[in-house]
């Protein structure tokens, strides 16, 4: 999940208060590390694991002590020959998230049981079960909690500011990732890294730290699920239509799952008369400001209201500009309801109908007892972590974060799309999976088809997949099921190419 921020997920948390300290014993001690082994049944196959929770400990050009970064690695046991064996490396979002919601409600063996339909997951004590559909029979799996989440902090006199933003942050997870394959001697194995959110973001960058000199850590393939690489698409700064035009399609899929429009056109259907309408009349309308003829606006307008189910007064009074928190307010409220943003299927009620957007996300604290319950518990009791700090699932990185691309100036324009292009140009065997929820609008679906569909990708080794659910599709148990095969299918497919 979580998803922009949560992941899970671009949410605005807390500021982050950073405590610093003296170098202390904690420091100076050897790296921990907590081994256990399982045996699990992953699509059809019975395959026995070393669970591994091992904190990296990343140093300074003077070999000094600035920051432990725990990993969590699922690796097969008796394997003689690695070379064949794919590792992937997995992460959540924020910037500030932990790798809980990916571990925890997708790809870790054990993944936590929340409703599916949408309801809100209540108090403990909550399910956690077997995870089969976990792509753990194809490729070893290492979940990264980047410095301020997790277990993971900086020590000595490192700073956050040494390792929170675009750029730090990703130095230091493609450190981990080269410490973990030179340790575990897995240079020569098919490699794929991946997350969700922010966690997209994080995926792009950590690709050019890795393949951008001239030691390359080669990579087969990444997962961008809800992809947030454009943030032109969330700014709704006045001025910027992007984000009108991107968020239609999944207002009108919202629009439809609570029976406000498109009533008996399958969902993938309306979805794609509201993405051609986006990219032809209103794209159209949009650009012509205030010389836009009556005619065509009265046209628009209608059209509009059909799609997203406001009311054309409604729509007239927006200026034909449709803002998601206002959305999410307006949709629902003759039933005293608002509608989820990391996934507009839940429902809420705020205390203050009249107000112009909701007052939470319910889609948000409709999962999150069950997800700290479920990691807190499962790496206490089944993985014997003995840690006595408290496990951060969201650390609220996102006030203190360094948003600067290197070499593009002002933060005027944050893209990291180019940086996915240029992997894809200079490395001919990667792939990239976009998986994308309809009912998403932290991350909308149409914003991850327009941030790649430009920057240098190559678009035939893109491959986009969608699901009848939110930003974390995977709470649901039928879009969990179609990312778990997805994923590996996708996997399966580009080592056999690379074979």
């Amino acid at each position: 999940m979580l998803t922009l921020l949560i992941s899970s997920s671009l949410f605005v948390l807390p500021f982050f208060q950073e405590e610093h300290s003296d170098v202390s014993k904690e420091d100076l001690r050897g790296p921990r590390r907590f081994r256990t082994e399982h045996t699990g049944t992953f699509n059809g196959t019975r395959v026995a694991y070393a669970a591994t929770v091992e904190e990296v400990i990343l140093e300074t050009k003077e070999g000094e002590r600035e920051a432990s970064v725990f990993t969590i690695a699922y690796v097969k046991e008796g394997v003689v020959d690695p070379t064949g064996r794919p590792v992937s490396f997995l992460w959540n979002g924020g910037p500030g998230s932990s790798s809980v919601w990916l571990h925890m409600g997708v790809f870790g063996p054990k993944r936590v049981n929340v409703p599916s339909d949408a309801k809100d997951d209540g108090g403990p004590p909550y399910g956690l079960v077997d995870n089969p559909g976990c792509f753990l029979d194809v490729s070893d799996v290492v979940f990264i909690d980047p410095v301020g989440t997790g277990f993971s902090k900086t020590l000595g006199e490192a700073k956050g500011e040494d390792f929170f933003g675009v750029h730090q942050d990703a130095r230091s997870v493609a450190r981990v990732i080269r410490k973990w394959i030179s340790k575990n001697g897995r240079w020569n194995s098919p490699k794929f890294i991946g997350g969700e959110s922010y966690g997209t973001t994080r995926s792009a960058a950590v690709v050019r730290e890795l393949e951008g000199g001239f030691d390359d850590v080669a990579i087969n393939g990444i997962f961008l699920i809800s992809t947030i690489l454009d943030f032109s698409i969330v700014s709704t700064t006045p001025g910027n239509d992007i984000p009108h035009l991107i968020h239609l399609p999944t207002m009108a899929a919202t629009a439809q799952y609570h029976g406000k429009a498109g009533k008996g056109i399958p969902v993938d259907e309306f979805v794609d008369q509201a993405r051609q309408f986006a990219l032809t009349d209103y794209a159209h309308a949009l650009l012509q400001g205030a010389s836009l003829p009556d005619a065509e606006r009265a046209r628009v307008r209608a059209r509009l209201a059909e799609l997203t189910g406001l009311d054309e007064t409604y729509i007239e009074r927006s200026d034909l500009r449709l803002h998601p928190g206002r959305f999410q307010k307006e949709l629902l409220r003759d039933r005293g309801l608002t509608v989820g943003r990391l996934d507009s299927r839940y429902t809420g009620e705020d205390m203050d109908d009249a107000g112009e957007n909701p007052e939470t996300d319910p889609s948000f604290y409709g999962i999150d007892g069950a997800y700290t319950a479920g990691l807190n518990s499962y790496l206490r009791e089944t993985l014997k972590v003995d840690v006595d700090d408290q496990y951060t699932i969201i650390g609220g990185l996102y006030g203190s974060w360094d948003w600067k691309l290197q070499g593009h100036g002002r933060p005027t324009y944050l893209n990291v799309a180019p940086y996915i292009g240029k992997a894809m140009r200079q490395n001919s065997d990667l792939h990239v999976l976009v998986a994308a929820g309809y009912y998403d609008f932290a991350t909308p679906f149409f914003g991850a088809e327009y941030s790649l569909n430009r920057s240098g990708v190559v678009s035939e080794r893109l491959h986009f997949t969608y699901y009848e659910a939110g930003h974390m599709m995977y709470v649901n148990h039928a879009s969990l099921a179609k990312l778990q095969s997805d994923v590996r299918t996708f996997v399966l497919d580009v080592v056999g190419r690379d074979e």
